[in-house]
């Protein structure tokens, strides 16, 4: 399907996007990347843009003669950015939205990719495709996750207006793995622990360890972009492991491999017990996840030790 396609990855130097280069390159794809980050380590095969994804021009040029479009841009930021400076992300992420989406349906691109997110949902136990549209984000999510939103509906109204849907939506859960963000001041859960392991004799966790979070590796999520996209699935689809994971077991795994203990700092918020994805769409449709929680990790731990140069030289959205 896409050998010798014109494939373009937004975001693509990011944890996502770098396995799906990897992924696009073996199925013998012409791959463009789109980002403003340098690649690190990436083939001399891939063409590389470093755009703006903000100025609609950029987004035209890059898309001009693509067959398909993987668009993964977004912004990923702690609950603390994300509470501070709402305007920095809900504005660039739906100029990035509007403009990717444009420019690949003016390029008439045989299939476009977009990447939503577990923002989307209202705090729930159980997180399902469906329920979406009878809620509302989570305020911990507010502003991303209504623009993320925004996002899936404007695919739908293309495929209202024009007949003829060829759009694919994913929803990943919490995502990890090589490439990931690993500032402990603005990383989620499973890279600020890394880093934390890495850089202190004991390692904190704030809460007692016992909510429980859906996780699915980087490389998961890339097989599960393609899967939907091979099969032409136009329904958004969560992408994560339907089994929930305790803070406590991600925690262990890592101060084992550090070999530091652990101290929990139970005085510290633990958020909401428990949210888990409905995994029942995708698995009827095929797809499922191969990569344990535990071998994610490691592997994790494996790139950050071989890569700590550079996981401090990430472009930041909000400078």
């Amino acid at each position: 399907m896409f050998e010798n396609q014109k494939t373009l990855v937004t975001g693509g130097s990011g944890m996502i996007g770098r396995q799906l280069v990897d992924l696009l390159l073996l199925r013998g794809a012409e791959v463009h990347v789109a980002d403003l980050n340098e690649p690190i380590g990436m083939p001399d095969t891939i063409r590389f843009h470093k755009v703006d994804l903000r100025e609609y021009a950029d987004c035209r040029r890059i898309c001009a003669g693509m067959d398909y479009v993987f668009n993964l841009v977004g912004i990923k930021a702690s609950p603390k950015i994300c509470l501070e400076r709402p305007a920095d992300i809900m504005g660039p992420m739906m100029q990035f939205n509007t403009n990717m989406l444009e420019a690949a349906m003016g390029a008439n691109v045989k299939w476009y990719l977009y990447t939503s997110t577990v923002g989307v949902y209202q705090p729930a136990e159980v997180l399902r495709e469906d329920d979406v549209w009878t809620t509302v984000p989570s305020r911990n999510d507010w502003y991303g996750g209504w623009a993320k939103r925004m996002g899936e509906l404007q695919c739908a109204a293309y495929a209202a207006q024009t007949k003829e849907n060829k759009c694919s939506i994913v929803r990943p859960a919490n995502v990890y793995g090589p490439y990931d963000n690993f500032d402990p001041e603005n990383a989620m859960v499973i890279p600020s622990l890394i880093k934390k392991a890495y850089q202190n004799e004991i390692l904190e966790v704030w809460g007692d360890g016992t909510p429980i979070r859906d996780f699915i590796h980087a490389k998961d999520v890339a097989l599960g972009m393609l899967y939907v996209v091979e099969n032409k699935i136009t329904e958004p689809l969560n992408l994560g492991s339907g089994d929930g994971v305790a803070i406590k077991e991600i925690a262990t795994v890592i101060a084992t491999e550090f070999d530091k203990p652990i101290k929990w700092l139970t005085d510290k918020p633990t958020g909401d017990p428990r949210r888990v994805f409905d995994m029942t769409r995708a698995f009827g449709h095929g797809f499922r996840p191969s990569i344990s929680i535990e071998e994610g990790i490691k592997d994790a731990i494996r790139w950050f030790k071989e890569n700590k140069e550079v996981t401090e030289k990430r472009y930041d959205v909000f400078k």
